[in-house]
């Protein structure tokens, strides 16, 4: 990768890390092993450079299409570019493509439709609702992008990586010496009217942020780095208190309304090892 040359995520996502990477890879050590629990976009994978990664996450349609993409990026893009067709782009068609994509268990189709709501849903967002179905609205886009270039570098970089769909603590349990971490788990809400974790059917609890935490200092002393990003509130303060912490200001890109896209406090935690 040419220096100052970022790999963007073929997936639009909310809350993904590519805006924040120069806050991030600083923190990310050498390490024979990359370990994201919370694969998203996999803005992170792309921009770094370790020998493997193991990449998880709980979605198991996220997981699938990048299983698919790894083994047969041609085709992939074969099958995914005929829904880039503007008479896909209308509302009657989303939504009759989104009950498709609810209905099949074909996992290619639903491979390749995942990407086709991603990148024609509203604001890149991944939702569910408690039955397990996809439900974000249709996006309205003039021209939806179809991210050929995208697909295929990181079908390139899937090479060197696994992926797996299981719960955070079981693959964050099995690491072993010289593996780094990093977390991007669903945020801790501002406010009680901000939270946003129906990402898979259920959410992400106050109970599973403060579980992650004490991994993360259990993992510290088996001398295995561990970095988190959050925001920054006084709860994770609390949680991360054994952890380096750096602050900063980010733009926020989810607000349904241009004009209430303020900036928010995050932070990236580092539990770092003698």
């Amino acid at each position: 990768m040419e220096k100052n040359t970022k790999i963007r995520p073929f997936l639009k996502w909310a809350g993904g890390k590519f805006r924040l990477l120069d806050r991030i890879l600083p923190w990310l050590p050498e390490g024979n092993c990359l370990i994201e629990p919370y694969a998203g976009s996999g803005a992170v994978f792309l921009n770094t450079n370790y020998d493997r990664y193991i990449l998880n996450d709980i979605n198991p349609d996220l997981i699938h299409t990048y299983q698919y993409v790894k083994k047969k990026p041609a085709e992939f893009i074969t099958q995914a570019r005929d829904f880039f067709h503007p008479k896909y782009n209308q509302e009657k068609m989303y939504y009759a493509l989104r009950d498709q994509f609810n209905q099949t268990t074909d996992l290619t189709e639903r491979a390749i439709l995942f990407l086709y709501l991603n990148r024609h849903g509203y604001n890149g967002l991944c939702r569910y609702n408690q039955k397990g179905g996809f439900n974000v609205p249709f996006g309205r886009y003039k021209n939806p992008y179809f991210p050929e270039k995208e697909i295929y570098a990181f079908a390139q970089k899937a090479k060197k990586a696994r992926f797996v769909c299981q719960d955070f603590k079981n693959v964050m349990q099995k690491a072993k010496t010289g593996n780094i971490i990093y977390c991007d788990p669903p945020y801790v809400p501002l406010s009680d009217t901000a939270s946003f974790t129906q990402y898979a059917q259920t959410g992400f609890t106050e109970t599973e942020q403060t579980t992650l935490a004490a991994l993360a200092e259990d993992l510290q002393k088996r001398n295995i780095i561990t970095v988190i990003s959050n925001h920054d509130t006084q709860f994770t303060r609390k949680l991360y208190r054994k952890a380096n912490i750096k602050a900063f200001q980010q733009k926020r890109y989810i607000s349904c309304k241009t004009n209430e896209r303020n900036h928010a406090k995050e932070l990236v935690a580092c539990f770092n090892v003698d």
